[in-house]
Formats: C-alpha cells, structure tokens, sequence
C-alpha cells in the first residue's frame, strides 16, 4: 500500500487535485482508498435519520449498511490508525489523503507556504493539465510508501522508518527495494513495526497453528488474509535474555541476540501454556525425521528440568509447527531435524 497526501491552504484546489489524482490511479487499474481531514464537525448521516438517531442515543460506533457500508465513530482517530484499518478492509494499492499537513507522508502542496521536507512536488491545481496530473501520478507510484514505522529495507539492517521513507521520497530507494513484509501488527491502537523476521516468525507461527483446526467446518478453503484480535489483561514486561542453543541438522546453527531472544522467548511462553510441574529451569525440544517441510508426523520430544513432558496429539501439533517456523524464518537450508534448549 502507498500513501501520499494532498496539502494546502483553504481556496488552493486541495479537493479537485484529489478527485484528478484518484481518477488517474484508478484508470490505471488500481484500488485507491481515501481520506478527507477537516477541522469542522464531518457527518456522514443527516439528522434525523435513523442512524443519526442512534449517534445522538449514545451509540460510540454507528454502522450503516445498505447500498454501501459506512461508520461513524465517535472520537477522532489517528491517522496511522486509520491506515492500519484500511489495510484490514481491503486489498489497497493507494491511499490518497486530503489534509494533514502536519503529517510525515509524501505531500503534493498546492500552496508554496505548506511545503516542507516531506513535500515531493508543488503544483497550481487549477492550471495543472491531463498531462500533468499523469507525469504527477508517475511520481506518486515512485515516492508513495506504507505506513512508516513498517519500512524496513536491506534484510532487516536498515530499519529506522523515517530514514528509510526520506530515501523514498527523495528517489534513492524503491518500494520495490524493501523488505516483504506479511505481518501488520497493531497495539493498543499503535501501529508496531515489524521487520522480515519477526514479520514471517509471526506469519508462519499462526499458519502453522492454524494448520492443526478443523477449518472446513467454519467454511474456510483458501486463506488470503488472517485477522487475529487478542485482549490481554496480563501486565507484559520486557522479555529476559535467555540462554538458548539451537541445533539444526545436528548442527549448531549461529543467531545473534535478537533472533535468540525471540526463539529463547517464544518456547518459554509456548511452555508456560502448558501445566508442568514445579519451577522451570531448562526446556528442550527436539523434532526428529522432518520430510518436506512438513511436521506433523514429525516425533518430538519435550522436556522441562531434563524430565520428559506429556502432551497430547493437539498440543504436539502447535508446538511443533510453531517450532518449526522459528527455525524456518532464520535457517535458509533443508530441516530434517531441531533441538532447542532454553534455559530459565
């Protein structure tokens, strides 16, 4: 998804520049989204309709569905939250913003007086031509980017997101240059960025737990997208450093502290799930005869405090499979088998 934003004084063409701007990426084939920022009171219901009535009862979120679909929210949302929404919508290729001139996306100014350094180009809006829009909309698709704090580029090492989204506005690197990153992450509605470890870690984690449900009885063929809402309640704190070795083929394989954290991590938490008795000290997991990339008639073996652990068919298939694809995200090679050790 790329973004770019429309900005300008009052009276310069901000919104027949838009309306040209998303008539041009659509006759290209692509989907476009959009976003009007207003400082007045916006509805989008009169009064006196039903839907209005229900805003006026108390109602926080009120949604009308008919010939199309629209909500209305009562508080006044950020706008990366607001594109991380979008991106649970739909497929998006663009989205294209009237306002918020204060924000740190590409900007096309129709005013010299908004123009700053996150300004790609400035233009009379109402004498622009058809060409003109065109040769703009060219150095929309070149300058747009996705939301920035999730821009990594070069394998996961240059990751600070606004360094990487000025290199795109100013033509140095390509969209196409980035990091494919799968995985959107949301907290307490802040967008986390994630890089291309973590991004696939959590990607193929949640497939391969998936994997193990019954899914056609919930009618689900083919998955395209995956939606995960999770409520906590439990007060997180920052994850300990935990010593961990990793074996792939029976050999040990070289992480650095990052990857090591996240693995060292994830078993605790995978364990801790499970009901063992007394305090954990080590844990081992070892998953032997992997053929194909596929686990599930894998044997494995696990252990707490050097103590074998009893666990049925259902929960061998998540630990396996989620094993399987942290080690699958940081190892490039064939896996025929795994140990983990983690110690507490």
């Amino acid at each position: 998804m790329k973004i770019v934003s429309i900005v300008g004084r009052k009276n310069t063409g901000k919104t027949s520049l838009t309306v040209k701007v998303i008539e041009e990426l659509t006759n290209r084939g692509y989907k476009v989204a959009s976003i009007k920022h207003s400082h007045h009171t916006m509805e989008m219901d009169r009064e006196n309709t039903d839907t209005w009535k229900h805003k006026e009862a108390g109602s926080k979120v009120v949604v009308g569905i008919g010939s199309t679909t629209f909500f209305n929210v009562r508080q006044d949302l950020e706008l990366n939250r607001l594109l991380y929404l979008i991106k649970h919508m739909d497929n998006i290729d663009f989205v294209v913003i009237e306002g918020f001139k204060k924000y740190n996306y590409p900007k096309i100014a129709t005013s010299p007086d908004v123009v700053d350094e996150y300004t790609i180009k400035q233009v009379d809006s109402f004498a622009i031509t058809s060409e003109g829009v065109s040769e703009l909309v060219d150095l929309i698709e070149q300058r747009g980017h996705d939301i920035v704090d999730t821009l990594f580029a070069n394998n996961c090492g240059f990751n600070n997101g606004e360094v990487i989204a000025k290199e795109i506005r100013e033509g140095n690197l390509k969209v196409e240059d980035l990091d494919k990153v799968n995985s959107y992450l949301s907290i307490d509605n802040k967008v986390v960025g994630l890089n291309r470890f973590v991004s696939d870690y959590l990607k193929k984690t949640v497939l391969g737990i998936i994997s193990t449900l019954n899914l056609e009885e919930y009618d689900v063929k083919d998955i395209e997208k995956i939606e995960l809402l999770i409520n906590n309640n439990i007060e997180i704190s920052s994850p300990n450093f935990l010593k961990c070795d990793v074996l792939i083929n029976a050999q040990e394989i070289e992480t650095n502290n990052k990857e090591k954290e996240i693995i060292s991590n994830s078993v605790k938490a995978m364990i801790n799930s499970i009901k063992t008795k007394g305090k954990i000290k080590t844990i081992s997991i070892e998953i032997t005869n992997i053929e194909n990339n596929e686990v599930i008639n894998s044997p494995i073996t696990l252990k707490t405090n050097d103590n074998p652990v009893i666990i049925n068919e259902f929960t061998q298939g998540i630990i396996k499979e989620t094993t399987f694809a942290i080690m699958n995200s940081i190892y490039d090679g064939k896996i025929n088998e795994i140990k983990i050790t983690v110690e507490v």
